[in-house]
C-alpha cells in the first residue's frame, strides 16, 4: 500500500547540522513573535481613545482586545498544520503579509465594526507567526534546536508584558492608529529579510488537507471562547449557553470525525496521546496563569491596594525582568535537567507569586508587595517555559509546528478562559478586589494538583 493511500506525508529530511545564517534568521522570526505578543496586549492601554475618536460603546471597544485572542485560537492550529503540510517558510511568510497589511488597515479604519474585523484578520497573521517560526528555528539550528526553541518561544511572554508600557508611550506622545502604524515598516522589512534568509526545510504535502476537520476545530473554538467571553452576563444567558451548547456539540462532532478520518486535521495522539494528552492540560493551566490572570494584575493593584493607573500598569515589569532573568539560564540547563524539573520548580514559583498577592501582610506597602510577589511569578514563567516549550517535540519531531500551534491554542484558551471567569465573578461580587484575590488562590490549587501530570510527559534530556 503506497503512502498516498494512507494519507501519510512524506517529510522533508530536517537538517542533522545548524544552518548558515541561523542567527540573523532567528532574529528576524523572533521579531516577528515578540510584535504578536505585543499586539495582543498594546491595544488596551489604547480604548478610551479608540472608544473616543471612533465614538464607539466600551464594550465594542473591548471586542478589539477579545477578537485577536479568538483569532489566535483558531489560526494556531491551522498555521501548525499547514507549515507541516507545505512548509514553514511559506506560511511564515503569508504570516507576515496578512499581519502587515491588516495593521496598515486597522489604522486607517473610519469605525469600531471595520476595527475589529480587521483585528481578527490581523490576529490570524499574528497567530501564525508562533508554530511557523517555531518549525524554522528547529530545522536551522539543528543539534542546538532544543535550546533554541527555549529561547525563541520565552520571547512571547516579554512582548505580552512589554505591550502596555509601549501602548501608554505611544498614546502620550501620539495617535492611537500608531500603535498599528508602526507595525508596517517592520513588517516590510521582516517580509523582505524572511524571503531572502529563511531556507525551506519543512514538509510536502502527500494528501489533501482535512477541511472538515479544519471547519469542525474552527468552529468549536470560536464558539467556546465566544461563550466564555460572556459568561459575565450569567450562566443562564443565550448569549453564553447558546454557544456553550453548540461547541459541545461541535466537539462531539470533530472527535468523531477525528476518529474516523483517515488523514485528520489534527491526529488524535496530538491531543490524547501519551505526553500530549497532559501537556495539553499543562499548557492551558499555563495560559490561565501566566497570560490570564497576569493581565488582570493591574485591576487588582487599582482596587485592593488603591494604586493610580501608571503604578499598577508598572507592577507587570517585575514579572517582565524575572522572565529575562531566568530564562537564559533555564534554556542552559535543559538537557542536564530535563523538563519535569523546571517545569515543577516554575509551577511552584508561580503559585507562590499568586499566594502571596492574594494575602498580604497588614500595614504593607501594597505596590512593593505586588512588585516582588510579581516579580516571583516571572521567575516561575522564566524558569518553566522554556522546557515547557520543548516538553513533547521530540515524540514527533516531523510535527513540531502543529505541536507548536496546538500549544498556543491551549495557552489563549486557558487565558480566556480564566479572564472570562475571574471578571465574571468580580462583577457580580460586593469586593471585587477579594474575589479576584481567592480566584488567585482557587488557580493556585489547580496548578498545584496538576503537578504530577508533568511527571506523566516523557523526560527528555539532550537534544531531539
Amino acid at each position: 500500500m503506497g503512502m498516498r493511500s494512507i494519507g501519510v506525508t512524506a517529510p522533508v529530511a530536517i537538517p542533522a547540522e545548524a544552518l548558515p545564517r541561523r542567527h540573523l534568521v532567528f532574529a528576524v522570526v523572533a521579531m516577528a513573535l515578540f510584535m504578536s505578543a505585543m499586539d495582543q496586549t498594546i491595544v488596551a492601554t489604547a480604548l478610551n481613545a479608540i472608544q473616543t475618536d471612533l465614538h464607539a460603546e466600551l464594550t465594542w471597544s473591548g471586542w478589539t482586545i477579545t477578537i485577536y485572542s479568538l483569532g489566535q485560537i483558531i489560526a494556531m492550529p491551522l498555521a501548525g498544520k499547514l507549515g507541516d503540510h507545505f512548509g514553514r517558510k511559506k506560511v511564515f511568510l503569508v504570516a507576515v503579509a496578512v499581519f502587515t497589511s491588516a495593521s496598515l488597515a486597522c489604522a486607517l479604519a473610519g469605525n469600531i465594526y471595520v476595527l475589529v474585523a480587521l483585528r481578527a484578520v490581523q490576529a490570524i497573521g499574528g497567530g501564525g507567526f508562533i508554530p511557523s517560526a517555531t518549525g524554522i528555528i528547529a530545522d536551522h539550528y539543528g543539534p542546538a534546536r532544543d535550546r533554541a526553541v527555549g529561547m525563541f518561544t520565552s520571547i512571547f511572554p516579554i512582548g505580552g508584558i512589554l505591550g502596555p508600557i509601549l501602548g501608554g508611550v505611544i498614546i502620550t506622545y501620539a495617535d492611537w492608529r500608531t500603535i498599528f502604524f508602526v507595525n508596517v515598516p517592520v513588517g516590510v522589512v521582516l517580509l523582505a529579510l524572511g524571503w531572502h534568509l529563511i531556507r525551506e526545510t519543512g514538509r510536502k504535502p502527500a494528501d489533501r488537507i482535512d477541511v472538515r476537520g479544519l471547519l469542525l476545530l474552527a468552529f468549536l473554538m470560536l464558539t467556546a471562547m465566544y461563550g466564555m467571553t460572556n459568561l459575565d452576563d450569567g450562566l443562564t444567558s443565550p448569549w453564553f449557553l447558546a454557544p456553550m451548547l453548540a461547541s459541545v456539540v461541535l466537539a462531539w462532532l470533530f472527535v468523531r470525525h477525528t476518529v474516523r478520518a483517515r488523514a485528520p486535521f489534527i491526529p488524535m495522539r496530538l491531543l490524547r496521546g501519551r505526553g500530549f494528552g497532559a501537556m495539553n492540560v499543562l499548557n492551558m493551566l499555563f495560559g490561565g496563569a501566566a497570560i490570564g490572570f497576569g493581565a488582570l494584575v493591574p485591576l487588582y493593584a487599582e482596587e485592593r491596594f488603591h494604586l493610580d493607573p501608571l503604578e499598577a500598569g508598572t507592577v507587570l515589569t517585575a514579572r517582565g525582568a524575572g522572565v529575562i532573568c531566568v530564562a537564559a539560564l533555564a534554556v542552559l540547563t535543559l538537557r542536564r535537567l530535563g523538563c519535569r524539573i523546571p517545569m515543577t520548580v516554575g509551577f511552584t514559583l508561580i503559585v507562590t507569586g499568586f499566594v502571596l498577592m492574594a494575602f498580604p501582610p497588614p500595614n504593607t506597602n501594597g505596590y512593593l508587595w505586588l512588585m516582588v510577589a510579581a516579580g516571583i511569578t516571572g521567575v516561575g514563567m522564566g524558569v518553566s517555559v522554556p522546557a515547557s516549550n520543548n516538553a513533547g517535540l521530540q515524540l514527533a519531531p516531523d510535527q513540531i509546528a502543529s505541536i507548536a500551534g496546538l500549544r498556543g491554542m491551549f495557552r489563549q484558551s486557558g487565558s480566556i478562559i480564566s479572564v472570562s471567569v475571574m471578571t465574571a465573578v468580580a462583577a457580580d461580587s460586593t469586593n471585587p478586589a477579594m474575589a479576584q484575590a481567592h480566584g488567585f488562590v482557587v488557580l493556585s490549587v489547580l496548578m498545584l494538583v496538576a503537578v504530577p501530570l508533568i511527571f506523566t510527559i516523557p523526560d527528555h534530556r539532550g537534544n531531539w
